[in-house]
């Protein structure tokens, strides 16, 4: 590709440069899981037991998010101490902002508040 004097392209073909320069579209999983990791209470998306619980997008996995005809799934870590069931019902609900419904949400861990103990 021939470049008029004072453009700034450098591609051999046409559309590179904007192609190169676009964000990657976020995709409704990713939605759901920053809705989700906003819930107060929420430390962290879980991947199931075994890793089983994913969205497999082209080149990489959301943990912790499952989406599909039937529905949405999320798997969660939930800090100690708020009542399980409200930040359950509160991911659920941000969820439906987001994404399609039904919502099954499944607290798999509890983690402590706070750093780690330093003295254990």
């Amino acid at each position: 590709m021939t470049s008029s004097p004072g453009s700034a392209s450098t591609s051999s073909f046409p559309g590179d440069d904007a192609a190169a320069t676009a964000p990657a579209p976020v995709e409704l999983e990713d939605r759901i899981a920053a809705a989700v990791l906003d819930v107060p209470g929420v430390d962290s998306l879980h991947g199931g037991a075994f890793g089983e619980v994913a969205t497999y997008l082209p080149g990489r996995k959301v943990h912790g998010v499952r989406t599909g005809p039937d529905g949405t799934e999320v798997h969660v870590t939930v800090v100690y101490g708020p009542p399980v069931r409200a930040v359950a019902e509160q991911v659920r609900r941000a969820v439906l902002a987001v994404g399609p419904g039904p919502v099954q949400v499944t607290v798999e861990d509890l983690v402590p508040d706070g750093p780690p103990d330093a003295t254990s």
